[in-house]
């Protein structure tokens, strides 16, 4: 918080600084012991009518009275990364758009409207990554009716806390009534720790998913569109780890390579055989094959609520580097979604 020379808590913030990563102290009105102040950092999104909207790096946003406010600054944009491979968000989206593609896609703007047939919110929602080239409640009226005509509910994915996230655009959307239905986080890591880790024998890697990756791959009836979805990417390799009784895979996984990066996803363990390691087996396997074609760098996503894979990832290198979020259009008359 901002000290004076007296000692006394400073608001050193303005509506000049919305936009801006900041830090405040509120009063509570609360007797309670610790329970007279609230901190809250993140994003200024906006200062209007003597309320500030504050969105936290998870995409919360937290609405504070400005009579409430007790001290207030600017802080740095984003904290300084202690691990992982540096990147900005910008470079981060695009590699992970072109590893999980659409089977049709169209541009507004910068937007990219992705369609699938329904198969995952990411590959059937709005990456907007700059200007839409038209004011903002125009562009979400064409990206409604763009989805409305595949017979697809419209959202649209953003990210928050990193450098170059888009809290602001969170804090338009739900002005507007999107509702925030998933957030996930996108980590980051060094590729060779991971290929390092013990394991590896025994792991089958193929170009393509055959039936017994799809058998164990958790979303069931997979349809031609997701195996469109599934094969999509620079350079692309299923991992399956034979079960000992024939009767299909112990686990499974893909990574898409591009460039210096190697995105993991659809790493699953039958659930008879978890915890033996077998997780780690897969993403070291398909870790160094990444390795030998040149990757350096690794990522993947995973939900805000999954204890035990973060907790895996984390004993791999892996950090969070940003939350991201699907924001879906409310409901109108007229049939639109």
């Amino acid at each position: 918080m901002e000290i004076s020379g007296a000692g006394r808590l400073k608001v050193r913030i303005t509506a000049a600084d919305v936009g801006k990563r900041v830090s405040v102290r509120r009063s509570t009105g609360s007797d309670a012991p610790g329970g007279k102040f609230a901190d809250t950092v993140g994003v200024l999104t906006s200062w209007d009518d003597g309320v500030l909207l504050i969105t936290r790096k998870g995409g919360e946003t937290v609405r504070i009275g400005e009579s409430s406010l007790v001290a207030g600054k600017v802080v740095p944009s984003a904290p300084a990364r202690r691990r992982g491979p540096a990147a900005s968000y910008g470079e981060l989206a695009r590699i992970a758009a072109r590893g999980w593609r659409p089977v049709e896609s169209e541009r507004l703007g910068d937007w990219e409207l992705r369609a699938a047939s329904g198969f995952t919110r990411r590959a059937n929602s709005v990456l907007p990554l700059g200007d839409p080239g038209l004011p903002l409640d125009e562009a979400l009226t064409a990206v409604r009716h763009w989805y409305d005509a595949r017979g697809l509910p419209a959202y649209v994915q953003t990210a928050t806390g990193g450098e170059g996230t888009q809290e602001g655009l969170c804090a338009e959307l739900e002005r507007r009534g999107w509702t925030r239905e998933v957030s996930a986080e996108l980590w980051t890591g060094n590729l060779a720790p991971v290929a390092d880790r013990p394991g590896g024998a025994g792991v089958v890697l193929s170009r393509t998913a055959d039936e017994g990756w799809l058998a164990r791959y958790q979303r069931k009836g997979v349809s031609e569109v997701a195996l469109k979805v599934l094969g999509a990417g620079a350079s692309v390799w299923f991992a399956s780890v034979p079960g000992p009784d024939g009767d299909g895979p112990a686990a499974i996984g893909r990574c898409v390579v591009d460039g210096r990066w190697a995105g993991f996803a659809a790493v699953e363990v039958d659930p008879a055989r978890r915890r033996r390691g077998l997780a780690t087996t897969v993403m070291a396997a398909l870790a160094r094959r990444a390795l030998e074609e040149g990757a350096s760098a690794a990522w993947l996503q995973v939900e805000t609520d999954n204890a035990g894979a973060r907790a895996m990832y984390a004993r791999s290198g892996f950090a969070a580097h940003h939350a991201y979020h699907h924001y879906r259009a409310p409901e109108e008359t007229g049939g639109h979604r």
